[in-house]
C-alpha cells in the first residue's frame, strides 16, 4: 500500500485546462491558463456531550482513520451547510441523538487521511446537550460502539485524533 500523499502533492494537472502543473506548489498555479487553487482546509465538527455524572460521551470509530479508537462524535461539514447544522446532523446520524443546545468551545488544525490523500482540516468543537442519552443507536459502519468516560482520564494514545485531546483539554480548562 502506498503511503498517503499531501493533497498539494497530488495535483498533477490543471482542473480547467488539463495542462501539467508542478506538484507541491501552494497555491497550485497553472502556467498554461493561469488558474490558481489554494489548498484551504475542509471543516469538521465535534461534540462534547456529558452525561448526568459529568462523564464524556465517546464513540468507538468503526472505520479508518482511527478504527477502534475513541473519538468525539462529529464529522465533516457538507457544502451549503453551516457548522452548527453539521453538528446537529452528524450527532443524529452517528448516534441517533437530538442536539438541543450547543456552544462553541474551540478550533484546532488537523489532517485527515482519506483515499490515499492527506487533506488539511479545521476541527470546530462545541459543548453540546442532547434531549436524552437513552436512545443511542450507533451508525452502522461508522460507529462500532460508545463509552462514557471521565474526560480527564482519556489519554491521547486511545484517541483517533490529536485535536480531540486538545478539545478535551480546552473543555477541562473551561470547567475548572
Amino acid at each position: 500500500m502506498k503511503p498517503p500523499v499531501l493533497i498539494k502533492d497530488s495535483w498533477l494537472f490543471c482542473p480547467l485546462c488539463g495542462e501539467g502543473g508542478v506538484p507541491g506548489n501552494h497555491p497550485f498555479r497553472c502556467d498554461a491558463c493561469g488558474h490558481c487553487h489554494y489548498f484551504s482546509p475542509c471543516t469538521a465538527v465535534g461534540a462534547l456531550i456529558a452525561d448526568g455524572a459529568g462523564r464524556m460521551l465517546f464513540i468507538v470509530r468503526g472505520k479508518e482513520p482511527g478504527k477502534d479508537k475513541l473519538g468525539l462524535p462529529g464529522g465533516f461539514v457538507d457544502a451549503g451547510e453551516s457548522a452548527e447544522q453539521a453538528l446537529v446532523r452528524e450527532i443524529r446520524e452517528e448516534l441517533n441523538l437530538n442536539v438541543t443546545h450547543f456552544s462553541y468551545l474551540a478550533s484546532f488544525p488537523n489532517t485527515y487521511k482519506f483515499g490515499g490523500v492527506v487533506v488539511p482540516v479545521t476541527d470546530l468543537f462545541f459543548i453540546s446537550e442532547v434531549a436524552t442519552l437513552d436512545e443511542i443507536v450507533p451508525q452502522a459502519g461508522e460507529v462500532s460502539g460508545w463509552k462514557f468516560l471521565d474526560a480527564a482520564s482519556v489519554t491521547c494514545d486511545t484517541l483517533a485524533f490529536d485535536t480531540h485531546q486538545q478539545a478535551l483539554q480546552a473543555f477541562l480548562a473551561r470547567r475548572s
